[in-house]
């Protein structure tokens, strides 16, 4: 086990690193509110997260990450560009793997800056690779747009295509919807005598829950609207499941998404905005013609990405998560600033991995 007064060395010293970069250093609140995180992420996130409750504050939660509240401190006060760097615990329930930690430090960086995304992306990833040199780790990345515009640009109705953008970031659930949407799957029978009934209240006591009879009615119009809608099908269904099976060096992951934007012209510009970000990361000294991409990364953990993702891992070692985890997140920008938005991308860092992994070379 690591010493603690090693890592937060470590720590203080990424940070430098950072400062160099121009990066100016904050501190956010351990306890974070809860409605907002819940808000963002959906109830999911109770069960990652440590939730305690205020008799003046409501429902808190102990740190699960810093994006969040970086970004609403630079929307609600920052200049721009701006950078960002701090360091500090954040924490994460473990209910199926006891190895893994349940607090940690994290080191950040994060750039709010609207005069070049793709320099911006390659400023990111190639300070982190510097960072991180030496430790032997493979580098994954994606970009979770390519994905959302293929899915904005499907031909079917704008209840399912806002269905499936919802769950992007759960791909057994969106690939349920997709097998539901495309007809593979038959309607169960108690929805189909829900939707077939003349009056669905009928016969069915008393009500209770939360929902009030205006929801549930709403709810039971949409569900027979999407039962007569056509099916979902043809080249793009198949174009949209190759897509998301899409991973290689990056030059061929991209030549391949080339091809299939062809029956999903939405795509085209998310993987111009692709090829800017391979040809920043060239200026920048990255092997790009190796770089692996991967059009589904970052699908299962990385859920206020919207753009460009990234990850870096160590070779064999599938017992631990990612020493470096980022990528961006201009739609939370959007969501968190009250009318205003910038483009903005970041990462974090494990101290602590770093110094496990170097121990062990």
């Amino acid at each position: 086990m690591t010493a603690r007064a090693e890592v937060l060395a470590r720590a203080a010293a990424l940070r430098e690193r950072f400062e160099r970069e121009g990066a100016l250093t904050v501190e956010t609140p351990i306890l974070q509110p809860a409605e907002l995180l819940l808000d963002l992420y959906g109830e999911d996130i109770r069960a990652r997260a440590y939730v305690t409750s205020d008799a003046l504050r409501g429902e808190q939660m102990l740190r699960p990450d810093f994006t969040v509240p970086v970004v609403q401190m630079h929307m609600a006060q920052g200049a721009e560009p701006a950078r960002y760097t701090y360091a500090g615990e954040v924490f994460r329930r473990q209910e199926t793997d006891a190895d893994r930690a349940n607090e940690y430090i994290q080191v950040g960086y994060e750039v709010f800056d609207r005069t070049d995304t793709a320099a911006a992306d390659a400023e990111v990833f190639a300070l982190f690779e510097e960072v991180l040199r030496g430790l032997n780790l493979r580098a994954a990345t994606g970009d979770i747009g390519i994905l959302m515009a293929a899915v904005a640009g499907l031909d079917t109705t704008d209840a399912r295509k806002a269905a499936l953008m919802r769950h992007i970031w759960r791909p057994r659930r969106f690939r349920a919807l997709l097998d539901r949407f495309a007809g593979r799957t038959p309607i169960p029978p108690t929805r189909s005598a829900l939707l077939s009934a003349a009056n669905p209240f009928a016969d069915v006591g008393p009500e209770i829950g939360v929902r009030t009879r205006d929801e549930i009615e709403l709810r039971i119009a949409a569900l027979r609207e999407d039962a007569v809608s056509p099916p979902l099908g043809g080249a793009q269904l198949a174009a949209l499941e190759t897509l998301a099976r899409v991973r290689g060096p990056a030059p061929e992951a991209l030549d391949q998404i080339e091809t299939l934007s062809g029956d999903l012209p939405s795509i085209r510009p998310a993987l111009d905005r692709t090829r800017a970000r391979l040809a920043a990361l060239d200026v920048r000294g990255i092997d790009t013609a190796t770089l692996e991409f991967e059009a589904s990364y970052g699908r299962t953990s990385m859920e206020y990405y919207d753009g460009f993702v990234f990850g870096f891992y160590a070779p064999g070692r599938d017992d631990l998560p990612a020493v470096a985890t980022g990528g961006r997140y201009d739609a939370l920008t959007r969501r968190l600033g009250n009318g205003s938005e910038i483009p903005a991308v970041g990462g974090v860092l494990r101290p602590g991995l770093m110094l496990q992994l170097e121990a062990r070379t």
